[in-house]
């Protein structure tokens, strides 16, 4: 009981311990939320976090423990059971459907209101949506929707469906700030209407700004909940990684090789015929991390596989040392001479093999260089043992398939291998995306030693604190169009957002308008 108002949680979990086969997920883990409270939970990647949501949704079901729900004690058997006690989950991969419009997407699957005429309907949405402070046109379609209002309806679908208690997974891993603004005030309203909020993210910095308390997961316990007030960043970090860790971000001075690598005037069309990159040009150093920032589907995608020849070019040069690289197949690209390594956003289904071990992981990169019929192991498999130890790859072993891995796990796997084979470019697409603190430092810091290598990194990522921290330059994609190449030092946070969102464009020198 909450004895202060002497009334019950709207989420009380006791005791709870969940195994799949020899890994205990949750150990004992106890957890409570308040109506009217944000709650974070925090936690490094495998320390619990989705396995206890996945039984509060209905996904999972504990092997011991209560689960109490407004004070009573429930069992939660499908997500069926978790829709009727008024819990809602919004996934941190949106599920609407892109030809439906906004209302059509939110009433989708519910019995009660598919007779209501489209107007009533509308006015329905528009009377959940005035309480809460949401912004949406309940007749918009969803494929002419941006991601922050997509994520505004699937707020609307649990809403919709009579939902007080509310999940939402990494919810601004997408977002610009000024929608990660949006959506906290979002959040403060449904705080205010007396809804319980529990909201998973890996940025502290947004913890600080949006929870009330902090509960933290270590390898599968509960080690703490504490007020946000009363803490700061350094200690949830060292609550949820056990040590010390240092927050700093290195941006080391290196002398550069200029022009190493250039891109003149890239038209790419995507799948629908379109173009995603619309005269794209800029040059990236030898010993220079460049981050690219934008929205989701602003081109990313294409731009980092058109250059690893991947996908074909419309028009535009791609040259590397002066030499014209579009049209080349990959394999054509290092017979060049050209050690480029890719790390997709995709990993398992266009970094590495899912139904490998690490070994033969380790040994895609290298086996065609063999002049033998016979495949030596013993490389590879040294290698994998070499990442393991000093990745921290938590894994049975070298020849487990690395699908049986966590997802930070494969990413450290995928990047370990693309640096080991000393690239001279190296394309990283979101290689920290749902990585907990700790393996995200680690994967700066060899982001780092390739760039004082003379390596030159191309970063694409989504934490702008990142990419301004990391980065010597920033550009910014919007519509699959550039509008700034801008020095971190000498741009804001604020500014980075105008320009993903296509209101500010700033020159190359940096200069905005």
């Amino acid at each position: 009981m909450d004895d202060k108002k002497n009334v019950p949680y709207a989420i009380q979990c006791k005791g709870i311990t969940k195994t799949f086969g020899p890994v205990v997920a949750n150990d004992n883990i106890e957890l409570t939320v308040k109506s009217g409270e944000i709650l974070a939970l925090l936690g490094e990647n495998g320390s619990g976090k989705t396995t206890l949501m996945n039984m509060l949704s209905g996904i999972y079901h504990p092997d011991s423990g209560s689960i109490f729900v407004r004070g009573q004690e429930v069992s939660i058997a499908s997500p069926k059971d978790s829709q009727n006690l008024g819990i809602g989950m919004i996934h941190q991969h949106f599920k609407l459907v892109d030809v439906f419009s906004a209302k059509d997407n939110i009433v989708a699957g519910t019995k009660t209101d598919k007779r209501l005429s489209g107007k009533k309907l509308s006015e329905k949405v528009k009377d959940i949506s005035k309480k809460y402070g949401l912004e949406i046109d309940p007749d918009k379609k969803t494929y002419n929707m941006s991601v922050s209002e997509k994520q505004t309806v699937e707020i609307l679908k649990v809403l919709y469906r009579g939902a007080d208690i509310l999940i939402l997974d990494e919810p601004t891993a997408v977002l610009t700030p000024q929608e990660t603004d949006k959506l906290f005030a979002i959040l403060r309203n449904m705080k205010e209407n007396g809804c319980a909020v529990i909201i998973i993210t890996h940025k502290l910095n947004e913890v600080m700004a949006i929870s009330d308390r902090v509960t933290i997961l270590r390898k599968g316990k509960s080690v703490a909940t504490v007020n946000t007030a009363e803490t700061n960043i350094q200690e949830l970090t060292e609550l949820m990684v056990g040590r010390k860790v240092s927050l700093e971000i290195d941006r080391p001075k290196v002398e550069q090789t200029e022009n190493l690598f250039e891109v003149h005037h890239l038209m790419v069309k995507n799948d629908e015929g379109y173009y995603a990159l619309n005269d794209v040009s800029f040059n990236l150093n030898g010993g220079e991390i460049l981050g690219v920032a934008g929205v989701a589907g602003s081109g990313q995608k294409e731009l980092c596989e058109a250059i690893a020849g991947l996908i074909p070019a419309d028009k535009g040069a791609v040259l590397y040392k002066k030499e014209n690289i579009i049209g080349k197949s990959p394999a054509e690209i290092i017979k060049m001479g050209i050690s480029m390594s890719f790390i997709p956003e995709d990993r398992l289904g266009m970094g590495l093999v899912a139904s490998m071990g690490m070994t033969e992981n380790m040994m895609l990169k290298t086996y065609k260089n063999t002049k033998s019929p016979f495949v030596d192991k013993k490389p590879s498999r040294e290698l994998a043992l070499k990442l393991i130890d000093q990745l921290e790859i938590v894994t049975p072993g070298v020849n487990t398939p690395v699908s049986r891995l966590s997802g930070g796990n494969v990413q450290k796997v995928l990047l370990g291998r693309e640096i080991e084979s000393n690239p001279n470019l190296l394309i990283t697409a979101y290689p920290v995306r749902g990585l907990d603190i700790n393996s995200s430092y680690t994967i700066y810091h060899l982001l780092n030693e390739q760039k004082k290598k003379g390596v030159a990194v191309l970063y694409i990522g989504e934490d702008l604190d990142v990419l301004l921290e990391l980065c010597d330059r920033i550009m910014v994609l919007c519509h699959g169009e550039i509008t700034g190449i801008v020095k971190s030092d000498e741009v804001t946070k604020e500014e980075i957002g105008l320009m993903m969102a296509g209101e500010k464009k700033a020159g190359k020198d940096g200069a905005t308008a």
